[in-house]
């Protein structure tokens, strides 16, 4: 996928603009907010969960590599394969040559940010093998050829005259008078064409919410049931997976699930919470003839030991994306790359080089309400930070703002001549803005005045000036 982080701050202005755009973000973000909070106060033990599964992250990443060969070894025993694949390279040449090996000519897909990562569907197409999207967000968006615009809601940025307009354009057999009044209709349409798609694949490939090193498990968490069709009907399944999606135990898988839903979706669970272990086992009803777990790293072994490896306990939840004024305002694609929102703004330059990526971690008014409802307690806005100050040791934040940040850290290490230097600016701007209430235009504020007003400065001084006085009050009192 080409990543056109670089170009954020162009995405964000179209998506400003975008009437169709602001409506599906304005009648959708609610919802997850509402539900969440509804769940959350339903659960009295949500903060010790959130604490419990934070060390749980911790743990397993302070001893990762012998999770991951613990995990192997009993994928292993159950009759499966791993494979160890450092780079998307290698990832998408493993799970090609177990397509080619099978003679596939379709493949069907569960939802997986991580094969989004990699781009599993353009080097499976061209080599001649069809992937089929099975979730009904994902599906859609394989029809407008589009990336998913957040990683639990993948279609979070359309609306039903979207999807509506989508399927007549691609089904070219709908009926003139089929009605799409409902979800259930679009449900029922996407539903009626995957049907022959899910019989006809030879493979299936899923995501991994999490893998269980004590029984060498995959886990995927969906609401529609297609996961289990694409792992349980064809010959064979190939699970995906990042390095830091292993847990060590079931019960700590457990203690996470618990988080995930209530997190993502506001439910107590998700509809289908399904355990892959191995291929299938003589007297077992379905399951697989091949059962392979494609682990790969992509650059996130780099991150261990670093101050960004809190970012490795993420669960994909998107609470963090729901809650982010900005996210709220532009939506998932104007990030650019696979993983939109504050999550994105600190794992996106991980993984691809901040170099590519400057505009995200700048893309946070830092209000921290990621961090608040993070159920893992990943600390974002101070990674955030992190990477500005990285960005601004490369030399990499445009030359005007380096100079201004260069001259108010002159003046702010000289107490005496920064309130004299602030307080002249505050008595000009309210000789020239006397009588007008605010500044339309002002020299050196034309990023500020082009999208606002500048108030003009209230009588009585400078804020420190102000609060003295105060201060002065109140010790008379």
């Amino acid at each position: 996928m080409q990543i056109t982080s670089p170009a954020f701050k162009q995405n964000a202005a179209r998506a400003l603009e975008d009437a169709g755009l602001q409506k599906a973000l304005g009648t959708a973000k609610g919802a997850f907010l509402q539900r969440r909070a509804a769940a959350v106060a339903n659960l009295p033990e949500f903060e010790r969960l959130r604490d419990i599964a934070r060390d749980i992250k911790n743990h397993t990443l302070a001893n990762l590599d012998h999770y991951l060969e613990t995990f192997a070894a009993n994928v292993e025993k159950a009759g499966g394969q791993v494979h160890w694949c450092s780079t998307a390279d290698e990832a998408r040449e493993a799970v090609l040559a177990i397509c080619r090996r099978a003679n596939a000519r379709t493949v069907t897909k569960g939802k997986s940010m991580i094969s989004e990562e990699l781009g599993i569907n353009r080097h499976l197409e061209r080599h001649g093998i069809q992937p089929v999207e099975t979730d009904l967000g994902e599906y859609i968006l394989q029809l407008r050829d589009e990336p998913p615009s957040h990683i639990i809601a993948p279609a979070f940025h359309l609306n039903r005259e979207d999807w509506e307009a989508d399927f007549r354009r691609m089904h070219t057999d709908l009926p003139k008078d089929r009605v799409f009044a409902e979800r259930r209709d679009i449900l029922a349409e996407a539903r009626t064409r995957l049907r022959e798609r899910f019989l006809a694949a030879d493979v299936g490939i899923t995501g991994a919410n999490f893998l269980i090193a004590e029984t060498g498990s995959s886990v995927i968490v969906t609401n529609e049931g297609n996961g289990d069709l694409t792992q349980t009907l064809p010959r064979i399944h190939i699970a995906l997976a990042s390095i830091e999606k292993v847990v060590p135990t079931l019960e700590d898988c457990t203690s996470l699930l618990r988080l995930l839903a209530r997190s993502a979706t506001g439910q107590d669970f998700s509809v289908y919470t399904t355990f892959s272990t191995g291929s299938r086992r003589p007297g077992d009803l379905d399951g697989p003839e091949e059962y392979h777990v494609v682990l790969v790293d992509n650059g996130r072994s780099n991150m261990i030991g670093t101050e960004f490896q809190e970012m490795l306990r993420c669960i994909r939840c998107a609470a963090c994306m729901n809650h982010c004024p900005v996210y709220g305002a532009v939506g998932g694609h104007a990030y650019g790359w696979v993983y939109p929102g504050p999550m994105g703004s600190v794992l996106t330059p991980s993984l691809v080089g901040v170099e590519k990526t400057g505009n995200l971690p700048n893309a946070s008014t830092f209000c921290g309400r990621c961090e608040s409802v993070c159920p893992v307690k990943i600390p974002l806005p101070k990674m955030m930070r992190h990477w500005r100050e990285r960005e601004f040791e490369r030399h990499l934040t445009p030359s005007a703002a380096r100079w201004g940040l260069g001259a108010w850290a002159w003046f702010a290490r000289r107490p005496g001549l920064y309130r004299f230097a602030t307080r002249a600016a505050i008595g000009a701007l309210g000789l020239l803005g006397r009588g007008k209430g605010a500044f339309r235009s002002l020299p050196l504020a034309g990023n500020w005045t082009k999208g606002r007003d500048l108030p003009v400065p209230e009588p009585g001084g400078t804020f420190m000036s102000r609060y003295a006085a105060a201060q002065r009050r109140g010790a008379r009192r």
